[in-house]
């Protein structure tokens, strides 16, 4: 099956927040996204509200299908922190290292949870480079980030936000209220919301349920009492980290020991898993990686993987954090580790690969009238 690359420095997230950078003034940034020059700029982020999701529930988000919509591409691996990476220093996945939901840290032996952080791990030396918010605020823009007080300090956090003021809000009218006071601050103003849960009820119920429906339904809600809530010369943005999907087949590494010879460390997750060999390893494991999951995955070698563009250009010191062979399935598949993994393993709705359902995330806007 033909390896479809993200497009990067066309239309992805990275992208959207270099060119609402450039639309707010800020110097050195490229509007590639062509999005109108306005002073104020809100970014909502809605976890796990995929391109072909919404598209198949339109009329579970009355709102959110008004609006003028295109696609963009999340990266690889589409996942929460890969792309709020993205998102968060307007670089492909290559540039900011934040390679997926767990990769090895060289030369330790061991793997980063990036959602969760690891001890020892400074996030600032893990992602060195100047995010958004730093850029906005150098160039006199307020920059505001609204998300879940849980978030607030973490290693995440301070590895993407940094530069923005943070406004803890742990439910929907808090969250609106106080998008509405960070936007409408100083001359010209930049602000990011974040919601999570329709991602978390995906993950638990599937993203076909009646319950991600429902929640679909919230988060209309919530977009449309945000754009209410936005002045005149201001224009909200609705975007996603990735889509989902919810595999029926599971290959449990953990109980297949042809796959797990020669394997280090199991990085990754079921959708995108980043195989880490011992050394001396790696040709075999990618040999019988590659034959095992023939038909159902893409498998490539990290050279592979680099060289097609994958993360887009890589920086010479991120690139011990890719797998030795990536492999990313196609199928209705789930690579699963039921012993080291047995919560993820248990999930219903999964993403991080590179089929339009996980890979592609919609960029909605609206802009007041009158």
């Amino acid at each position: 099956m033909r390896l479809p690359v993200p497009e990067y420095g066309r239309r992805s997230l990275a992208d959207l927040s270099t060119s609402v950078l450039a639309a707010l003034g800020v110097p050195g940034t490229d509007d590639v996204l062509d999005l109108p020059p306005l002073p104020r700029a809100c970014v909502l982020l809605v976890d796990g509200l995929g391109w072909e999701l919404l598209r198949a529930h339109a009329a579970d988000a009355p709102f959110l299908s008004s609006l003028a919509a295109r696609e963009l591409t999340a990266g690889f691996p589409s996942t929460t922190a890969t792309s709020l990476g993205s998102l968060g220093t307007g670089l492909p996945p290559g540039g900011h290292g934040l390679l997926g939901y767990q990769v090895a840290i060289p030369g330790e032996g061991r793997l980063l949870n990036c959602l969760r952080w690891a001890e020892g791990v400074d996030p600032l030396t893990w992602q060195p480079s100047p995010t958004v918010f730093e850029r906005a605020v150098a160039a006199g823009v307020t920059a505001t980030h609204v998300s879940a007080g849980a978030y607030a300090g973490s290693g995440l956090t301070r590895a993407v936000y940094r530069g923005a003021r943070y406004v803890p809000a742990d439910a929907l009218g808090p969250l609106v209220a106080a998008a509405e006071h960070a936007v409408r601050e100083g001359e010209r103003s930049f602000v990011t919301v974040y919601h999570s849960e329709l991602d978390s009820t995906g993950h638990l119920h599937g993203s076909r349920s009646p319950a991600w429906r429902h929640h679909l339904a919230f988060v209309d809600l919530l977009a449309r009492r945000l754009a209410e809530a936005m002045p005149p010369d201001a224009v909200l943005y609705v975007t996603a980290d990735h889509g989902m999907t919810d595999p029926g087949t599971r290959l449990d590494v953990d109980a297949d020991p042809e796959l797990r010879s020669g394997v280090a460390l199991l990085g990754g997750e079921p959708r995108a898993r980043h195989v880490y060999a011992e050394d001396g390893a790696a040709a075999d494991v990618l040999a019988t990686w590659g034959a095992r999951l023939e038909g159902q995955a893409w498998v490539l070698s990290r050279d592979e993987a680099v060289e097609a563009g994958l993360f887009g250009p890589v920086a010479a010191a991120m690139a011990g954090r890719i797998g030795d062979v990536v492999a990313a399935p196609y199928a209705d598949l789930a690579i699963v580790a039921t012993e080291a993994e047995p919560v993820e393993s248990s999930l219903v709705g999964m993403h991080g690969s590179l089929v339009p359902a996980e890979q592609l995330v919609p960029l909605l806007t609206y802009r007041p009238t009158g």
